[in-house]
Parts: C-alpha cells; sequence; structure tokens
C-alpha cells in the first residue's frame, strides 16, 4: 500500500511540475505576441507580428481553404467528450484544458466492475505555430470487482502520464480533409496498481471534413504499444469514426463508433463501442458535454457514461 502511495503523490507533482511549465510557456507567448501588436511609434499603428501559418502543409488544390485553429471570437475546439479527437489544434499563444468524469460497468464471467476515471485533465499548448500544439494528461482511476463468493476487490490510483504534440497537417480543401499527426506517449509515473512499468509510445492519425455550417464529420487512426494483464508487451490499433450536428448555435450532438483490436496480445480482445453526447457552449472559452455508450462485443465494457468541460485561456 505504500508502495502505491509514494508512486501516487510521485506522479501528482510530477503532473503538477509539468503544468506549471506548460502554463508559463503560454503565458510567455500570448506576452510575446502582444508586445509584437504594440506600435513602434506613438498614433502609427504599424504591427510587427507576423501570422504563423495554420497547417504545416497545403493540399495541392484550388479550392478553398477552410479549418485550423478557432479565433477568439469562434468557439472553442475540443478534443472531448468523444474518442475522435478534433484533428485542429488550439493555435499558438492559446492555453485549453479539458476536463471529465467517466462511469464504467461490466459483467463477464461472473464477476461485476464498476471503474471511475477522473479528473480526464489535458492541457493543450499551442506553441512556435499555429500548427503545434503541446499535449500534457493527467488520470486517475478507482476500479471494484464483486466476485462472488470469493469477495471484492479495489484497485485505484494514478495512471501513467501522457505527453504528446499535436501536428497540424493540412487544411480542408473541397473534400481533402483537415489532417493532423499526434506522436504521444505515455511515462511510468502511475501507481503500481494501474501503471504499465515501461514507456509506451503511440502515433494518432487525425482527419476530419466540414459538410456545412452544422454538420461534420471525422475519424482517427491509432498505433500505441500497450501493455496485457500478462505483462507481455503488443501493438493496440484503434479506429474511430464520428459525425457531428449542430443543433442550435450552442447545443451540439455527436454519434461515433470505435473499436480497440490488438496485435500479438495474449490477453487482450478486440473492443467495439458505440457512443454518443452533447455539448453545450457556455461562451467562446468554456463549454460543458455529457456522453454515454455501449460495448458491442464480448470484451467491451457493458456501457458507460461521463461529463466534462472544457476552458480556453
Amino acid at each position: 500500500m505504500s508502495v502505491v502511495c509514494k508512486s501516487s503523490w510521485a506522479s501528482w507533482l510530477f503532473a503538477v511540475a509539468m503544468l506549471l511549465v506548460v502554463a508559463t510557456a503560454a503565458r510567455e507567448l500570448r506576452a510575446e505576441e502582444d508586445f509584437a501588436h504594440e506600435p513602434i511609434m506613438p498614433g502609427l499603428d504599424v504591427p510587427t507580428f507576423v501570422e504563423s501559418p495554420a497547417t504545416l502543409f497545403l493540399w495541392n488544390s484550388n479550392r478553398s481553404i477552410s479549418g485550423g485553429p478557432p479565433s477568439r471570437d469562434e468557439p472553442l475546439a475540443s478534443d472531448r467528450p468523444d474518442f475522435t479527437e478534433s484533428s485542429t489544434t488550439v493555435g499558438r499563444g492559446v492555453a485549453q484544458v479539458e476536463l471529465g468524469y467517466t462511469f464504467f460497468s461490466d459483467v463477464e464471467g461472473g464477476v461485476r466492475t464498476h471503474s471511475h476515471s477522473f479528473p480526464e485533465m489535458l492541457w493543450r499548448i499551442g506553441m512556435f505555430a499555429d500548427w503545434f500544439e503541446l499535449r500534457v494528461a493527467y488520470n486517475a482511476g478507482t476500479g471494484l470487482a464483486i466476485a462472488q463468493p470469493l469477495g471484492t476487490f479495489t484497485a485505484s490510483g494514478s495512471e501513467d502520464l501522457y505527453l504528446g504534440a499535436k501536428i497540424g497537417l493540412t487544411p480542408q480543401q473541397g473534400f481533402l480533409p483537415e489532417m493532423a499527426l499526434v506522436p504521444q506517449m505515455t511515462i511510468p509515473t502511475g501507481s503500481s496498481a494501474l501503471s504499465a512499468g515501461k514507456f509506451l509510445p503511440g502515433l494518432n492519425w487525425l482527419y476530419g471534413w466540414d459538410i456545412t455550417d452544422r454538420l461534420s464529420c471525422g475519424g482517427s487512426t491509432q498505433m500505441n504499444k500497450a501493455v496485457d494483464d500478462s505483462g507481455a508487451l503488443y501493438l493496440e490499433v484503434a479506429q474511430s469514426m464520428t459525425v457531428g450536428v449542430g443543433l442550435t448555435d450552442r447545443i451540439g450532438f455527436y454519434a461515433e463508433w470505435f473499436f480497440l483490436t490488438h496485435t500479438a496480445a495474449i490477453q487482450a480482445q478486440t473492443e467495439h463501442y458505440l457512443d454518443g453526447g452533447f455539448t453545450f457552449s457556455v461562451n467562446y472559452d468554456l463549454q460543458l458535454d455529457i456522453r454515454a455508450g455501449i460495448g458491442l462485443s464480448e470484451a467491451s465494457d457493458n456501457y458507460f457514461a461521463g461529463t466534462g468541460l472544457v476552458r480556453r485561456f
């Protein structure tokens, strides 16, 4: 028990230290941007700041360009609540935090499990250019397994710290999608009950289309190193597709399908899910959300439900 607590405290301290670093970096970037817009001489407003490109590349197309980071007079673009993350970065000088809670329930082989995931904290920091975003995530969880007549078993603590970078690759031009690439990894800082105990790298390819002003769709293809219950390393592949609908100027709805499959895994099995949810824009810089989903395969959790919020700074 002492090992779990020490590891949990260490991961908490490490997460807080990382958040302080990225928040300071974002503040410095915003300060530099504001300074660059100051007049060179009184009464002469000549901006010296040069806008960075919204994406790293452009399609070889003469179609009009859309997408890229939203401006401050537009609603924020979040990576939650769906499994499919946005193909848009937050933009240079912007800091955005995304938080949430999810409840999972499953019954398999006579064992009923309930688990809680929180705070699902993801910091997204726009740095260097509009197309580059630093990502730091921290999460913890508790799990309860009821196996009659053996009794009840619990596990709780911090999960491994997540580090990544989202790189905006292309804008949308006609039917050619907006795309982003996220090299990512988890660092073994979590408690012994929940940590993988290894550095696990991965890659997430994101793509999306705005079909109309109120209808959009997107998807993601992920490949991540993972560890199963036996301690064996394997490659986890995830695929998702989502459709989003703007019901009003403030309320959005999404429906999504995603699956997780595994190569050369000893114990892990393929999981399929169907989920949906709503978002509510309190203002351009604050969003609330709810979601729920069901498992479609035997290895999946029976259902999950959660809520969260997003704040842009």
